[in-house]
């Protein structure tokens, strides 16, 4: 089973992710994207749908025309884990 992180842990992974913000009611990150179109956002919606399949861990998400919210927390760990953080650096880098 995948652990919560601790506190130090979670700022220390909070710290590398530039775009992310910490929920803390929530124990969770999220982030908002913004697209050109609705075809860009779907796009971008079907290869995080991908990477988050392989990774066995799907996003919390919506999505409205142009823009996509993802929030990322682990439900079995109770909070914020290692699973969330990998999964953000994933998203992060098709945008890179």
């Amino acid at each position: 089973m995948v652990e919560k992180l601790s506190p130090a842990a979670r700022e220390a992974a909070l710290a590398s992710l530039g775009d992310w913000s910490y929920e803390p009611a929530q124990d969770a990150i999220g982030r908002a994207f913004k697209f050109k179109d609705f075809s860009e956002a779907f796009a971008f919606m079907a290869r995080v749908a991908l990477l988050a399949e392989k990774a066995g861990h799907h996003p919390d998400w919506s999505n409205v025309y142009n823009k996509v919210s993802i929030h990322l927390s682990t439900h079995d760990a109770g909070g914020l884990s290692e699973k969330d953080i990998a999964l953000a650096n994933q998203i992060d880098a098709l945008l890179a």
